[in-house]
């Protein structure tokens, strides 16, 4: 069993297809991290202030249902995750996965989409949901050889 997780929510299938990618250069498990309710199109329009998206990034305390929590985290030492960087930072949704499941002890390594953006305050913001974890930036849309680096980390 491998001891390395890809944990990854997609809204366009950008970020979807880059964790299939390191998955398979880690020899990683992979798990989608689904909202219990689907973005639309509409849902994801940032220039929108009445958009989904817009409102849940407004409010930080937002956390979005997960459609599951079925991720098997207990049997993995090292979870990549990763997610479209919306308002320079991680999804709220991606604190709602943190929140739901156990990362004490674990080694987080965060890998992003972002149409222009770095990591800018994502580890602060995400580490208030996994505080007994470690969690590292990663790479921002990694190019191949990126992916190779992250997989052997």
């Amino acid at each position: 069993m491998s001891t390395k997780l890809v944990a990854y929510f997609s809204a366009s299938g950008k970020t979807a297809e880059t964790a299939k990618k390191l998955a398979a250069a880690a020899g990683a498990d992979i798990y989608e991290i689904r909202p219990a309710v689907p973005y639309t199109k509409a849902d994801l329009n940032w220039m929108d202030k009445q958009s989904r998206s817009s409102i849940e990034m407004s409010d930080h305390s937002s956390r979005p249902a997960l459609a599951d929590t079925d991720a098997d985290i207990r049997d993995h030492d090292t979870i990549y995750i990763g997610f479209p960087m919306w308002w320079y930072i991680a999804p709220t949704i991606i604190n709602t996965f943190l929140e739901s499941y156990d990362f004490s002890g674990k080694r987080i390594i965060l890998f992003a989409t972002s149409g222009g953006s770095g990591f800018g305050k994502t580890v602060e913001n995400l580490k208030v949901s996994a505080p007994d974890s470690q969690i590292t930036e990663g790479k921002v849309n990694p190019s191949a050889k990126d992916i190779e680096a992250l997989a052997e980390m």
